[in-house]
């Protein structure tokens, strides 16, 4: 199901926004749905690239051999829990 919008423009962003689409050959309609699924894409971009970079930051320890882990979580937590 599509969804109606209505946007007011003055005069010279709508002037504007008729050259845009007719220079591409589109819609309006069509024209402002690629500006948004344009926008859209680099903002998830951005978003992905700063999680990296949040996952980057975090500091990893060794895992230890398995006795000496099993001996950490054993004080860690009740072994009754696991």
């Amino acid at each position: 199901m599509t969804r109606r919008l209505e946007i007011r423009l003055d005069a010279d962003r709508h002037r504007q926004l008729i050259e845009l689409a007719e220079s591409r050959h589109v819609s309006v309609s069509d024209f402002i749905r690629s500006l948004l699924d344009r926008e859209y894409q680099e903002w998830l971009a951005t978003q992905r690239a700063q999680a990296a970079r949040a996952i980057a930051a975090l500091s990893v320890e060794d895992v230890p051999e398995p006795n000496l882990l099993d001996q950490q979580l054993g004080k860690a937590y009740d072994p009754r829990l696991c």
